[in-house]
């Protein structure tokens, strides 16, 4: 039967933490629906991963645009009727490290619209789905860059801004939400991705084995805290 398996949906995904997040989910038995911007790159991953023996769609969603936002919602009703997860991965990072003041405007809204409000508009579009089943569970990827003690330091001012507003919006949703529905924010580490770099410590996998725990917590669960490889985090 359709609804036996969860079904999970995950932004940003066709590489990096999003792709490996897919794969997982997957891995855990449920339905997951991966979305990304660019239609065929999305659908390679799925080609691949259905490739595997998994159990994997595409959808195609640009947090940037609010109607493919919202589209992608109708076509998720239509092919599951509900929706029990949603991952929050789409993320930017176009700073330098140079002053805030004088951060180029572009780069600025840019990080705003994709870090932010990109998740803000998916949480407004999807959580209706989890609302009329009365579950979900909502991961939004952050940063420690979003802490509020990282902000007393120079660079990547409008990533830090984007990460600190992502914060919030998962501490004032999950003051709002009802029934069994968890919304929580997660560090995933430096990882080594496009935006991470090559340097970086850790690997993709490694960082969603440290976000995947949140999608299958109880009802006892968490609900508007911030974690880092399941221990709770400073805000």
């Amino acid at each position: 039967m359709l609804h036996d398996k969860k079904v999970a949906l995950v932004t940003g995904a066709n590489r990096g933490i999003g792709y490996e997040l897919v794969k997982l989910l997957a891995l855990n038995d449920f339905k997951v629906v991966l979305a990304s911007r660019d239609p065929n790159k999305g659908d390679g991953a799925v080609q691949k991963l259905k490739g595997s023996g998994l159990d994997v769609s595409f959808v195609m969603i640009d947090v940037d645009n609010q109607e493919s936002i919202r589209q992608a919602a109708v076509t998720v009703d239509q092919k599951f009727g509900k929706l029990d997860v949603l991952i929050n991965n789409a993320g930017v990072y176009l700073d330098d490290n140079g002053k805030f003041l004088t951060t180029d405007l572009s780069v600025l809204e840019k990080t705003m619209s994709t870090n932010f409000f990109g998740a803000y508009y998916v949480i407004h579009s999807f959580i209706p789905l989890m609302e009329k089943q009365g579950y979900g569970r909502i991961i939004n990827v952050s940063s420690d860059y979003g802490m509020m003690r990282q902000l007393s330091r120079q660079g990547a001012g409008a990533y830090k801004l984007s990460k600190l507003a992502l914060n919030g919006l998962t501490r004032l949703a999950a003051a709002e939400v009802q029934g069994d529905i968890k919304i929580n924010a997660v560090d995933p580490g430096w990882v080594s991705t496009d935006m991470g770099g090559p340097t970086a410590p850790r690997t993709p996998k490694q960082a969603a084995e440290s976000i995947l725990w949140l999608a299958t917590i109880g009802p006892d669960g968490p609900n508007g805290g911030f974690f880092r490889d399941g221990k709770r985090s400073d805000w």
